[in-house]
């Protein structure tokens, strides 16, 4: 049994072109970013007009109409959509509010390939829509991302500036050598692995691998 019945093929030029007549209206006023950026996600992603990639195209369309409205700053990555992942099951149920209910509404059957074939008129499932529950959830994913996700991420890059900086004048070694360096660390909790001592990083001795391991759990655990 389907999930989710996307719109008729013949219906996707009207309705694609009805969202982005609404994109334009809702970008150039003053209505309130986070739901415009709700309702025009959320609205391609019920359309689902694509064979494959809906979803992306879904949690980067929450970037874009955030950035058009100039609720994010130009130039900041806003990691909104990595929040959204984190809470896959809300983020699924809230598609599923809409998809749910649909289903009875459509009158459809399966085809040879795997695939449905929609036998009544659907249009205006598609066209309008009860946007609550959705708008709930991205505004509540926005609020983590704002007082939590974007924090975190400029106590991690300052930490990494810090071990970076030490890294340099302790040691020589190119940037993008320090840059894996740290990676490898921050990925195996602060130390370096035995396949990373004896390949990427062989020509470390042991005294400079425990220097750099002390310097990063200095640098990363100091506030544990």
């Amino acid at each position: 049994m389907p999930v989710h019945i996307s719109a008729r093929a013949e219906n996707l030029e009207s309705l694609l072109s009805g969202l982005m007549e609404t994109s334009r209206f809702l970008t150039d006023s003053d209505y309130d970013p986070v739901l415009a950026a709700t309702l025009i996600a959320f609205g391609f992603v019920f359309i689902h007009p694509l064979e494959d990639g809906n979803g992306r195209i879904h949690r980067y369309l929450f970037h874009h109409v955030l950035a058009e409205k100039g609720f994010v700053p130009r130039g900041l990555v806003f990691p909104v959509s990595a929040v959204i992942l984190d809470r896959i099951d809300e983020y699924r149920h809230t598609l599923e509010h809409y998809s749910k209910p649909r289903l009875d509404l459509v009158e459809w059957r399966p085809t040879a390939k795997g695939n449905v074939e929609v036998l009544n008129e659907t249009i205006n499932l598609y066209r309008y829509f009860d946007a609550t529950k959705q708008a709930e959830f991205f505004f509540e994913c926005v609020e983590e991302t704002v007082n939590r996700t974007l924090p975190e991420e400029v106590d991690h890059l300052a930490k990494y500036d810090l071990l970076n900086d030490f890294m340099k004048n302790y040691i020589d070694m190119p940037d993008k050598r320090v840059d894996l360096l740290i990676r490898f660390l921050n990925q195996n909790g602060g130390r370096l692995s035995n396949r990373a001592r004896r390949k990427e990083f062989a020509a470390l001795t042991d005294k400079e691998v425990q220097t750099i391991q002390d310097k990063h759990d200095e640098i990363f655990h100091r506030d544990e």
